[in-house]
């Protein structure tokens, strides 16, 4: 960047250098503060006139009208002198510069019309003293050099705008009073959003008395991105000069200037190359500040009218296609509401629509009948938005006319007054709600451009009512939601309590649509009935709203925590009040009622729990039990529903009991040729042994509880019946006997978990899988392998299926409720088939059988075989 910054600066030069070597010229070139000559100015395109400071552009036919605004005393006669650009290597011809003699008597009192030629992409305007070959002179500077007349057109025309906006800040900035620091403050936002500058945020720190002189006098920021601003500035210079602004930041005048507080780099540096000279002529540059028709000058450089005589370069609009503003709105979903005296609509985006006369005949569209209303706006950066005008205002460009040309025609200054907005003329854009929408639209120069759509209200809101959810409590401050047709319209919203005193309270719109945010405080408030009074614009009569506080409903009466837990049981009074528990940043919620604790008794299932009186809570699903000391007294922060806050000492209990399961023995039986493939598969007519570690001293009177998922099959286990033994104080041994405990039908997933002699729980464990085996008596096979094999047996119906091979892909599968007594299958190998079991069919068993002959007899019936389709016996 720094380089860069130096070609740039090497590229244009600086005519202040030389200036500064005369001992009379000391000026500061980072000001243009000087006050130069005026030249009048007005554009003239399809027989419609406009102002030059509504002209963002001009356009290859335009007709120009010049004329210089210079006092009748003037001594020095004045060349005006308007020269045509297209390109920095394309020198123009000679047709397209026009000398205009400001002290000729018609020329000053008539102006000079020129027209914009094709292919022209530039115009600027030279003011020189009258000298022996002036035109000439100038033209053929021009011709000879003529990027650099170029490149200072583009920067005339920047810097135009970007002053344009200081001096906007400035004078807004200086309509606070300068005591009032929350003023200062809003509004510099305004103008920061509206213009697009960022102010000396150090200011704001400074004592009130000094922060509106910082603000307009000293610091050094830098100014940031132009929306629309650098888009035409895009347009203007095709790229060459975008990053013009942090090119000057690095040089030494930057914060040297008057406007260092709003620009770290003020564009300035607008200068022709100090070669760049005969000895007739030298050129200085004028920054443009239109004003109706009256170009304003200003210059940094005092004019020299000794040799080399001093020429003032001036810049206008450069031709081009127009580009309209992107105006948008800063919150699309704000409503904002028309009733509001002064309403200003939030609108940015474009800070030259703020800073400049370039858009104009601004309105707001609003739908409706008739082809709806027209409300004249007015930009107005220190309010922030486009303030809705009541005053005539000039009457739009038509887009169509048939008026001719008229060179020397003023601006047209006709004026009509659109009528005023009315309710019943618009139509709401979300229907039950008195939103509607309206439409910025205007012209920017001759071009009519369509800006952005927003949301309105323009009648009191309906309905108000305060939402079923809000509990008012007595004793502290309220937050409550009130709802409304429309919302945007509220002045003020006051509290009307028993007693007949009104409370101010504090409101902002809320997240839902046509909803408010309301605080309450009702410290000094008692339970009972009070209302709401809310205020609205264009109603003289306050809408209201009934509410009620109330007392503090539950009571804590105790917290049960065991150290190690992921629950806790609370007792007390009116516990459905509770919406969450948080003990030193643990965060408990209430569990459902129908998921049981870790804590529950021993008994099969949970006893009712009281929601009233008794509540469970639980951390997230999967949290780490957290590490709590037992003996630890800790504080319980409960939150309720309402908002309020209650605590309650708590002392965490010893753990509950806890073991591993370290070893397990299945003695399945070696009568069975089903070889079970899974070890956590136990057969259900076996007995299973395990043993377990218990990580504190396992009690003589604690229990094992055996049972399965639902808890349909239960059994307990201890060492007073004899299926427990301690073999030291840690580590137990354990027998389970399926059948005799839960009987022939139980099958499936079983787990276990420890109770302490008191009744309290541990964890669940997995142990087995509980599976019941059919008997399998014989396999056979015929002599050709082709033909599938018959297996009989009995208890069939536990098989899901039999197959070849392990990965099952062709298996003979057995149909629920079957009671026959073979199953078919294709010819398996010497080593056995496999076989799945209904009660666990995951696992692929293995079934080892000696292959016996086919005995020579008719097929097996289909009512006692099972079989693969394409495997079943033909007629």
């Amino acid at each position: 960047m720094m380089a860069k910054a130096f070609r740039r600066s090497r590229f244009l030069g600086t005519l202040a250098a030389t200036l500064l070597a005369c001992p009379l010229l000391h000026a500061d070139p980072a000001r243009f503060d000087l006050a130069g000559p005026k030249v009048d100015v007005h554009v003239t395109r399809s027989g419609k006139v406009l102002p030059i400071a509504q002209v963002p552009n001009l356009q290859p036919g335009d007709k120009i009208w010049l004329r210089a605004d210079l006092p009748p005393t003037q001594s020095v006669h004045y060349l005006l002198v308007a020269a045509f650009l297209r390109g920095t290597t394309n020198p123009p011809p000679d047709n397209w510069f026009f000398a205009i003699q400001t002290w000729n008597k018609k020329v000053r009192e008539e102006g000079v019309t020129i027209t914009v030629p094709a292919e022209a992409q530039q115009v600027i305007l030279f003011l020189a003293p009258e000298t022996g070959g002036d035109f000439s002179t100038l033209r053929s500077a021009v011709r000879g050099r003529p990027g650099i007349f170029v490149r200072a057109s583009q920067d005339l025309i920047e810097s135009g705008f970007e002053q344009a906006r200081i001096e906007t800040y400035l004078a807004a900035i200086r309509r606070v009073p300068p005591e009032d620091a929350k003023g200062l403050a809003e509004h510099s936002d305004l103008l920061s959003r509206t213009l697009n500058l960022k102010p000396n945020g150090d200011c704001f720190k400074r004592p009130v008395d000094t922060q509106s002189t910082c603000l307009t006098q000293a610091g050094n920021q830098t100014l940031l991105d132009d929306g629309h601003g650098q888009s035409v500035a895009d347009a203007l210079n095709d790229g060459s000069n975008s990053d013009l602004i942090n090119q000057a930041s690095y040089t030494r005048l930057a914060g040297g200037g008057n406007y260092s507080p709003y620009v770290g780099a003020i564009v300035d540096l607008i200068r022709i190359t100090s070669t760049l000279h005969t000895a007739k002529y030298q050129y200085i540059p004028a920054i443009a500040f239109p004003e109706g028709d009256a170009l304003n000058l200003r210059l940094n450089t005092p004019p020299s009218f000794n040799n080399p005589k001093s020429v003032i370069v001036i810049g206008l609009p450069a031709i081009q296609a127009a580009v309209p503003p992107p105006l948008r709105s800063p919150n699309p979903e704000a409503i904002s509401c028309l009733l509001k005296p002064e309403v200003a609509l939030p609108v940015d985006g474009a800070p030259l629509v703020y800073a400049t006369a370039l858009a104009h005949d601004l309105v707001l569209h609003l739908d409706g009948p008739n082809g709806g209303t027209d409300i004249p706006v007015t930009p107005d950066a220190f309010r922030g938005g486009l303030v809705l005008a009541h005053l005539p205002a000039r009457k739009p460009l038509p887009l169509d006319s048939s008026v001719p040309s008229d060179t020397d025609s003023k601006p047209n200054t006709n004026s009509s007054a659109p009528s005023e907005p009315h309710p019943t003329e618009t139509a709401s854009a979300h229907p039950g709600t008195n939103t509607i929408t309206g439409t910025i639209t205007g012209f920017w120069g001759f071009d009519p451009f369509k800006g952005p759509t927003l949301k309105l209200q323009d009648s009191p809101g309906k309905d108000w009512k305060l939402a079923d959810d809000d509990v008012l409590i007595a004793g502290r401050e309220n937050h409550l939601m009130l709802s409304s047709t429309g919302t945007a319209c509220v002045d003020t919203i006051s509290l009307d309590t028993s007693t007949g005193k009104l409370v101010e309270t504090k409101w902002k719109p809320a997240d839902k649509p046509s909803a408010i945010d309301v605080t309450v405080s009702l410290k000094s408030i008692d339970p009972g009935s009070l209302h709401l009074a809310i205020k609205q614009f264009g109603d003289d009569k306050a809408d209201t709203v009934a509410a009620k506080t109330y007392s503090e409903p539950a009571r804590l009466t105790a917290l049960e925590l065991h150290a190690g837990d992921t629950t806790a049981d609370l007792t007390g009074s009116s516990l459905d009040q509770v919406q969450q528990l948080t003990i030193n940043n643990l965060v408990f919620t209430p569990a459902p009622p129908n998921i049981p604790s870790n804590q529950d008794t021993a008994t099969p299932t949970p006893a009712p729990v009281n929601p009233d009186t008794q509540l469970r809570l639980t951390l997230p699903p999967n949290s780490q039990a957290p590490k709590l000391r037992v003996g630890d007294h800790l504080t319980a922060n409960f939150s309720l529903k309402d908002g309020r806050t209650l605590t309650l000492p708590v002392t965490v209990s010893p753990p509950r009991p806890s073991v591993t399961l370290l070893s397990k023995n299945i003695g399945q039986s070696t009568t069975t040729p089903i070889h079970l493939a899974d070890q956590d598969d136990l057969p259900a007519d076996q007995q299973l042994t395990f043993s377990l570690k218990s990580i504190a001293p396992f009690p003589r009177a604690g229990k094992i509880e055996v049972s399965n998922a639902d808890d349909s099959l239960h059994t307990t286990l201890s060492v007073a019946s004899g299926n427990l033994v301690l073999q030291n104080p840690h580590t137990i041994l354990a027998t389970l006997d399926p059948l005799k405990d839960f009987g022939a039908s139980a099958f499936g997933p079983l787990r276990l978990r420890p109770v302490s002699p008191d009744g309290t729980t541990g964890d669940w464990l997995p142990l087995v899988t509980l599976v019941r085996l059919p008997t399998l008596k014989d396999l056979h096979c015929p002599a050709d392998t082709a033909q599938p094999c018959t297996v009989t047996g009995s208890s069939l119906y536990l098989v899901d299926s039999i197959a070849t091979d392990s990965a099952f892909t062709s298996p003979t599968t057995v149909p629920e409720g079957f009671v026959g007594t073979t199953l078919t299958l294709p010819h398996p190998a010497k080593t056995g088939f496999f076989l799945r079991l209904r009660d666990d069919p995951t696992a692929a068993n293995t079934v080892t059988l000696p292959i016996l002959p086919q005995a020579a007899s008719s097929p097996p019936s289909a009512s006692t075989t099972a079989s693969n389709p394409k495997f079943l016996p033909k007629n």
